[in-house]
């Protein structure tokens, strides 16, 4: 049987050359060559790289899921890809069994779509954000999840083709979860793994200037796009509640309550709610789709 086949895309700004170029060694030192490497440079000039990487320039910052679909469409040309990882031009591979690990885990089960790596800091700490379930006081804790981390994951191509790619509407945050609900909807599973790992610098989501506002805008749109009806209320109330309560910063939530009514408005994509036994199933996974 022939052993998968690895692609790697890697969206950069251009603003992280060095990053950049230690990211790509160690996907160079893994025991495992990826078979292609794809570097987006979104919306700014591509700094030097090295042979053997194909690079795509956009004129325009298409957004983590614009880029991250050219990096795709560039990936699915070559024909000869089966598992697609993005990483995030800031990371870095620390282990050389990383690319190994990841195909091991997809040839072991043919219903696993995503894979989900663990995102540490140099001191290998993981922050609350980075693991994605509920109880997240043991980021060492894997297992089947309902969603998994943007930094650093592994996608089935077979599971790209049958659900397709990301929400381009989304542009960045809960483009993860977007792909992670079609998939599970689909009858793939997700794993966080935590030994696979990606050492990420320590950072706050708020370093994004517009990190309120399209968090609350494309909740809404998860909601809209894959919720049956019923639960849709439901689930914007709980984090409307949450939002509130864990809030810091009045500026902050009013552009997060400009975000939630910009959602409410504006379309957002097909919508194709999810069926009650994939409710039942990410109820069973300890997330039900409501929180």
């Amino acid at each position: 049987m022939r052993q998968s086949r690895v692609g790697v895309a890697i969206l950069t700004m251009g603003n992280r050359p060095e990053e950049l170029t230690a990211l790509l060694d160690s996907v160079a030192a893994q025991d495992l060559l990826a078979t292609r490497i794809v570097v987006v440079a979104n919306g700014a000039p591509a700094p030097p790289l090295p042979d053997g990487v194909t690079v795509v320039e956009l004129a325009e910052n298409a957004g983590v899921t614009g880029g991250r679909n050219v990096a795709l469409a560039r990936l699915r040309e070559f024909g000869d890809v089966d598992v697609v990882v993005d990483l995030d031009d800031d990371g870095l591979l620390i282990s050389q069994d990383v690319f190994s690990r990841l195909v091991a885990a997809f040839e072991q089960d043919p219903k696993l779509g995503i894979v989900s790596f663990r995102i540490a800091d140099e001191l290998n700490r993981t922050q609350r954000r980075h693991v994605p379930r509920l109880r997240a006081s043991d980021p060492m804790r894997g297992g089947y999840v309902t969603t998994f981390l943007g930094g650093g994951h592994g996608l089935s191509m077979k599971m790209l083709d049958q659900v397709g790619g990301w929400p381009d509407e989304f542009f960045y945050a809960h483009e993860e979860t977007d792909l992670a609900w079609r998939a599970l909807d689909a009858g793939w599973q997700v794993l966080y793994e935590p030994r696979l790992v990606l050492q990420h610098p320590w950072t706050a989501p708020t370093r994004h200037a517009f990190y309120h506002r399209m968090i609350a805008r494309n909740r809404v749109w998860l909601a809209k796009r894959h919720l049956p009806a019923v639960l849709v209320p439901t689930y914007l109330g709980v984090w409307t509640a949450l939002t509130i309560l864990r809030s810091r910063s009045l500026s902050g939530l009013r552009s997060w309550f400009a975000g939630f009514a910009e959602g409410v408005r504006t379309p957002c994509g097909p919508r194709r709610p999810m069926r009650w036994r994939t409710v039942w199933r990410m109820t069973t996974l300890g997330r039900p789709p409501v929180i």
